[in-house]
């Protein structure tokens, strides 16, 4: 079997240390991927081998994904990612500093399954780290995954 991969969406080095250490430290085993930007997001849900019949990466089990991205901003990611057959269970959880309104509005209406705001304080992030870790990679029951992960989409 596999190891189960997080996607961290993130392009700031030290929340990316911040989520990273804080799963550590919470005894989240999972492989974490980092993509520092949108394109780098998309590029690894979507990228297929060669011959386009299979993709390069397994889906993740989770992505981590912030809103204020270079290229390509967290709103858009998280529309591309609904919008494809492969992708458009995948759990999504928001995980920002954005305090605006019209950001949790938007990423629920996008699709999100989650809106956490980052933490200041380093032992409240591994609380949310916590909480994240254990419902989303524990607690909760994602969609069955096609073994063939066949990109008919």
């Amino acid at each position: 079997m596999s190891t189960k991969v997080i996607l961290l969406v993130e392009d700031n080095p030290d929340d990316i240390d911040l989520t990273t250490r804080a799963l550590e430290k919470n005894n989240i085993s999972n492989k974490v991927v980092i993509a520092s930007d949108g394109v780098e997001a998309l590029a690894y849900l979507h990228d297929k081998n060669l011959d386009g019949r299979q993709y390069r990466n397994p889906l993740p089990q989770l992505v981590l994904l912030d809103l204020k991205l270079p290229k390509v901003d967290g709103l858009e990611v998280l529309k591309t990612v609904r919008k494809h057959k492969r992708t458009a269970l995948l759990p999504v959880v928001i995980l920002t500093s954005s305090k605006e309104d019209k950001d949790l509005v938007e990423s629920y209406s996008l699709g999100a399954n989650s809106y956490v705001r980052k933490p200041v304080n380093f032992e409240e992030f591994l609380q949310a780290a916590k909480q994240l870790g254990i419902y989303w990679l524990l607690l909760n029951q994602p969609p069955p995954i096609d073994p063939c992960d066949n990109p008919a989409d």
